[in-house]
């Protein structure tokens, strides 16, 4: 033996223990900790959480900017996407184990030139277990690291389960991460759907996601996809006709990119994410760390129905351009006197905002800052058009008051019986507006909405009936004063109850509470399950307190039910990724008053929808029994109005954030003001046969009460308006005279273009959100032997 022979052998022995020495010193963990091999066989992919709807409808998702993806099994990918990835990122993906050596040896010897040796399996290792290195060293060290791991990978999973997750996990362009993602995306499809043409463009942007965005560089994207669609012709996936004819197809997309400002029902989706955040921080997983919400893959069953959310915001945007515009024609806005002794407002929004902190930390002064906050520059604004925003040139200070100016509204809708919230708006445009104005926590004063609460204690302990007459004069609280403050001329005399209530008259609410006594209503409404403590003051009959629209809806939520408070609830259940389910939430009920004293001011609250402050509304939507009650607080700062059937409670406010800025005159009433989104939404509702309304459903009326004739509420009520009543509104008018406006017709809702793509995702339900356990992780995980052999050598297709 030559001394040059044994010299190429001593090398060759030393680099061959090297190798073999660094692969046991990787696999150890000395240079990084190594996944397990429970890690390898239960892989922790980041998954969006998703919230669907009551009929499985997608409503939106929560994720980190890497975790936005929903995960989906082999058997519902396309074969033409696995055809078009195979051919084009690994052609022996099925004859390699996990190291393809012909690339590998390519890599090597053309230093990369000539394409990298990465396997699909390895790929797969980088994306789930690592970031790509930068150093060189770092990065050789990773890439065995990547070797190990892809050969276990194989070792424990079949080809198509590797497929599949790297599927999962791989980046597509704009930030779109998984192949159901990037498929709804660019496509607006399920990835079982995918033609020839769409997975070639899906495939192609694997190699550079920003260069081949069929987006934002269509001409690269075209080529990329005819070069994918060359490699699947190659690999005999098509045939030289079908790859020729193929490429000669533009790009046909369907973009529609899921984010927050454009779900279904953003606001809700933005309430809830606290209440989720607050469950998983108390809840672990069987590895001992809590949930989270933005990468464990959460499915969120909720009580939402999509199309009565979408009727609900379809009211909001029809009604609510109206009344703006008779906002905007007022002297005092027109003239900016309605910030005189407001100052403070407007210098703590633009302390507040972002372009004070950025000023700020670029290092200008205060009045630099003031300075720029009045130097008009070109922006865009929310507007009520078809687009939701206008291009326009203010200053940025004239954009704070703009958007201050803006009405906001609250709207819920419930059943009644099961508590259950069907459609939730928090504000007129997430996008601008994120603060919601129907949870809990966000209170304004209720005027006299709060009036039905009265009444109810009033017959529940009081002995009081709808002809029960009342004195409708001004009372006097010693150490309170006269309640109401000023005295009515106009209203004298005595009302019955039932017409007290019909024209909410506060002489008559002033009455009632006199007799009950402010302490005792105070305890009531606490007893009817009213979360905020409210200070027994009389005035408080008027609804000077200040509640939630979700609390009153809690507490109006006993008259349709027989007397009992059923909390709203919007979480049905919560599953983990693989549909097993983590917690279900129940009704909470609690009878509050008899059944016939919520049956009799059940009957008695059609008063005001028939003849009082919302009157005829009834008789317009056809509805056999409801019952209806209008607010409105000080100088209309606040609008209400609660109205049910047996079947549906829904609840409307309307207001601007801040209360010096209200709608002057009649249509500031909460029956000219809230109850014509209120009527828009009903009538939608009952046309809609697949929503199964009644419109001849009626309140059960109790055993107690059958044998008794009942209370003709039409002789208990004065046909004629009294004078001086909150009604100045009194009938309000039908909900054309504000809707029916050509400029108010066409104006898009936040979920209708959600929906419009949820159309196509329909059969994204429950079960295709669920990772199929058998067609991902196997019962019996398959131990193969022989690793050098394994490396470099042909072994049997998994398939």
């Amino acid at each position: 033996m030559t001394r040059a022979v044994k010299i190429f052998w001593k090398v060759f022995l030393i680099g061959f223990l090297v190798i073999v020495l660094m692969i046991t010193l990787i696999s150890v963990g000395l240079f990084g900790k190594m996944p397990s091999l429970a890690q390898l066989e239960n892989p922790s992919i980041t998954l969006a959480s998703e919230v669907l709807g009551d009929d499985g409808t997608l409503l939106g998702k929560y994720y980190k900017e890497k975790g936005n993806r929903s995960f989906v099994g082999y058997k519902d990918i396309s074969k033409h996407v696995v055809d078009a990835l195979v051919a084009t990122e690994d052609e022996r993906f099925y004859d390699h184990s996990g190291i393809d050596g012909k690339s590998l040896a390519r890599a090597i010897f053309y230093m990369g030139k000539e394409g990298g040796g990465s396997t699909i399996t390895q790929q797969l290792a980088l994306n789930m277990f690592d970031e790509r290195a930068e150093n060189k060293i770092t990065r050789l060290i990773q890439k065995l690291k990547e070797n190990i791991i892809a050969v276990k990978l194989e070792r424990n999973f079949t080809k198509q389960e590797i497929l599949a997750l790297y599927l999962n996990t791989v980046s597509f362009s704009d930030n779109v991460y998984g192949i159901r993602n990037a498929s709804r995306t660019f496509f607006s499809k399920e990835p079982d759907r995918l033609n020839v043409e769409e997975a070639a463009v899906l495939i192609g942007m694997l190699k550079a996601t920003g260069t081949y965005n069929p987006r934002t560089n269509y001409k690269a994207s075209f080529e990329r996809r005819n070069t994918v669609l060359d490699q699947m012709t190659r690999n005999n996936y098509l045939s030289e006709a079908q790859g020729t004819s193929l490429k000669k197809d533009p790009i046909k997309l369907n973009y529609k990119k899921l984010n927050e400002n454009n779900g279904i029902a953003p606001y809700f989706l933005d309430v809830i994410r606290d209440d989720l955040k607050k469950w998983c921080s108390e809840h672990k997983k069987p590895d001992g760390d809590n949930y989270d919400i933005y990468e464990d893959g959460l499915h969120v069953y909720t009580t939402i129905n999509p199309r009565m959310q979408l009727y609900a915001e379809e009211a909001v945007a029809k009604h609510l351009p109206v009344l703006q515009r008779a906002l905007a024609s007022q002297r005092s806005l027109k003239n900016d006197n309605v910030w005189k002794g407001h100052e403070n407002v407007l210098e703590s929004n633009m302390r507040n905002s972002d372009r004070w902190r950025n000023l700020k930390a670029e290092g200008l002064s205060d009045e630099q800052i003031k300075k720029s906050f009045r130097t008009k520059v070109r922006m865009k604004v929310f507007a009520w058009n078809s687009k939701r925003e206008k291009d326009t040139i203010m200053s940025p200070l004239d954009s704070i008051k703009y958007h201050r100016e803006m009405l906001q509204t609250a709207f819920m809708v419930t059943d009644p019986m099961s508590g259950q919230v069907k459609a939730w708006v928090g504000g007129i445009d997430f996008k601008n507006y994120k603060y919601d104005h129907v949870n809990l926590k966000t209170k304004r004063q209720v005027g006299s909405s709060i009036k039905p609460f009265l009444y109810a204690l009033a017959i529940e302990e009081y002995g009081f009936t709808p002809e029960t007459m009342c004195e409708a004069t001004q009372q006097y609280f010693p150490g309170s004063g006269y309640v109401p403050a000023k005295p009515n001329p106009k209203v004298s005399g005595t009302r019955t109850m039932a017409t007290g209530l019909a024209y909410s008259i506060n002489e008559v609410a002033a009455y009632i509470i006199k007799q009950t006594t402010p302490k005792r209503f105070a305890e009531f409404l606490h007893q009817i399950n009213i979360p905020t403590k409210v200070t027994p003051y009389p005035s408080i009959s008027l609804g000077t307190c200040e509640l939630s629209l979700y609390e009153m809806m809690w507490g109006y939520s006993m008259f349709p039910t027989g007397g009992f408070s059923i909390k709203p609830v919007y979480i049905t259940r919560i599953e983990d990724k693989n549909g097993n389910v983590l917690a279900r939430f129940d009704t909470e009920r609690k009878e509050v008053i008899s059944a016939a004293s919520a049956y009799t001011m059940a009957r008695m609250m059609q008063g005001p929808v028939d003849f009082g402050t919302a009157a005829g509304l009834r008789g317009r939507l056809g509805v056999a029994e409801m019952g209806g009650k209008t607010g409105t607080t000080n100088d209309n700062s606040d609008a209400w109005f609660f109205g049910y059937t047996p079947q549906l409670l829904a609840g409307v406010w309307i207001g601007c954030d801040d209360r010096f800025i209200r709608l002057e005159g009649g249509l500031g009433y909460g029956g000219a003001a809230a109850r014509p989104i209120w009527e828009a939404f009903y009538a939608k509702a009952f046309a809609d046969k697949t929503l199964g309304l009644d419109r001849q459903a009626k309140f059960v009326r109790p055993e107690s009460l059958r044998n008794e004739s009942y209370y003709d509420m039409g002789n208990l009520i004065e046909q004629t308006p009294p004078p001086g009543a909150e009604g100045a509104d009194v009938g309000g008018g039908d909900a054309a005279a504000y809707l029916d406006k050509p400029d108010t017709q066409n104006i898009p809702t936040e979920s209708k273009e959600a929906m419009e793509e949820q159309k196509v995702l329909k059969e994204a339900t429950s079960t295709k959100n669920q990772i199929p356990k058998d067609s991902i992780l196997p019962d019996e995980q398959k131990k193969k032997k022989g690793f050098f052999r394994r490396l470099f050598g042909k072994k049997e297709n998994k398939e």
